[in-house]
């Protein structure tokens, strides 16, 4: 892909040891950008961005998006601001709901403030599909959303109220990307709050039956992360026309989890068996997007869509199977 921004662009990526974080770290340095990492670790791996480590391009900044002369010092001389940085999983954020609040809104405003305050030309932030709730209709638009089901989907919306505050009325360009069960290299498998690709795949690997919530037939819009990350950059040269919208991420694809254990039995020649548990609490039961906005005013399209990013994934962990450790 081409993105023409400036040679001199430096981006700010934080939580950019986590999962997407670390993957949109990857990409801009070999496309040659300056990158900044803020991350404190309570999520993402050091592990992630080691591998940076030796480019002259890169560098690390271990500290907390709660604290906000961190973020100040963070967003210094930065021209693009990606934030990924919060924590997420729906059960856990119905069982800490103090600890989200300040994390993902209160975090996320230092951010918003300091990027205004440094002077940064596009502000792009990590939403979610959980802020559509329980509205029923598929796909999901932007604009239709239904009763929120949990403080994280909650901390989302937030997000997105703040930012379009940030746009409104001090002029910094923001950009919300609505991502949909985003699955690909280095998502953790190992947390008790694993998502459901790293968990499904590690326990194949491992010879343990999988753990499904529900009866399966609840269905998803896994998005692979280079979607993810195409979005992202996208946003940053977006029009300022856009600014304080929130954007569909997604394939527009429904693949139930029983139609993924399938798919991974094949790919990793899997013969055990499903454990069947309760449906969880804030759990959405079906996940489809429509990401029209996104292509008419991002010029977004999926470059992957799912049995292509699947297998690529399933790849990855195979070869890290060995040196994949949890935190």
């Amino acid at each position: 892909m081409f993105y023409n921004f400036p040679e001199d662009s430096v981006f700010l990526v934080t939580g950019g040891a986590g999962f997407i974080g670390s993957n949109l770290c990857e990409v801009l340095l070999e496309l040659g950008y300056k990158v900044r990492c803020l991350d404190d670790l309570s999520n993402g791996l050091q592990s992630n961005v080691d591998i940076f480590t030796q480019n002259p391009n890169y560098q690390f900044i271990h500290g907390d998006i709660r604290d906000y002369e961190t973020c100040m010092i963070a967003c210094k001389d930065v021209d693009y601001v990606l934030h990924q940085a919060a924590w997420g999983s729906v059960p856990r954020s119905i069982e800490l709901p103090l600890l989200y609040e300040s994390i993902n809104v209160g975090g996320t405003l230092n951010m918003l403030e300091a990027s205004r305050k440094n002077g940064v030309k596009r502000f792009v932030y990590a939403s979610s599909s959980s802020v559509y709730g329980d509205e029923p209709n598929l796909p999901k638009i932007e604009g239709r959303e239904g009763n929120l089901l949990s403080p994280y989907a909650l901390t989302k919306k937030s997000n997105e109220g703040w930012a379009k505050q940030y746009t409104l009325h001090y002029g910094l360009a923001t950009y919300g990307l609505r991502y949909f069960n985003v699955f690909g290299k280095r998502q953790n498998p190992n947390s008790t709050y694993a998502a459901v690709i790293p968990k499904f795949i590690n326990c194949m690997m491992n010879g343990e039956d999988v753990t499904i919530y529900g009866d399966g037939t609840q269905s998803r819009d896994f998005t692979f992360i280079d979607n993810v990350v195409h979005a992202n950059l996208l946003a940053c040269l977006a029009s300022e026309k856009h600014a304080g919208l929130s954007f569909n991420v997604a394939c527009g694809e429904q693949i139930t989890l029983l139609q993924l254990v399938d798919e991974l039995r094949n790919l990793l020649d899997f013969s055990g068996g499903i454990k069947f548990f309760p449906k969880r609490r804030g759990d959405i039961l079906h996940s489809n997007a429509d990401f029209s906005l996104a292509k008419e005013k991002l010029g977004f399209q999926p470059v992957f869509y799912f049995m292509d990013g699947i297998q690529k994934t399933v790849e990855w962990y195979a070869k890290q199977r060995c040196c994949y450790h949890s935190k």
